[in-house]
């Protein structure tokens, strides 16, 4: 994601809050603070972070240097691939899960 649009998507969150303070601001200050009822702005959902082959590719390969390259090549394998780049997209989540633990038993 580029560095602009998370800066518009901080913007927008900052607009968001700013109307949400300003609304319970108004609540309290007209003394109807307990029979206001705030309505909520849409809350985006957490998207989950798109992990990217660069980020796999950079925690196997510090895996790979501390001796575990048999066990990167087995996880590639796992997931369908001979090689990183043959490794469908959507398994980079849980390949990046099984990397991560690669050692630490």
């Amino acid at each position: 994601m580029s560095k602009i649009k998370l800066l518009l998507d901080v913007v927008s969150d900052m607009r968001s809050l700013a109307d949400s303070i300003e609304v319970v601001a108004n609540a309290i200050t007209s003394g109807d603070g307990e029979n206001v009822e705030i309505t909520a702005t849409k809350v985006k959902e957490a998207k989950p972070k798109k992990i990217t082959l660069e980020e796999v590719r950079g925690v196997l390969a510090k895996k790979s240097q501390a001796g575990l390259t048999s066990e990167v090549r087995d996880l590639i394998k796992k997931y369908g691939g001979e090689k990183l780049s043959e490794v469908d997209p959507s398994h980079y989540g849980s390949l990046l899960e099984d990397a991560e633990v690669l050692g630490n038993g």
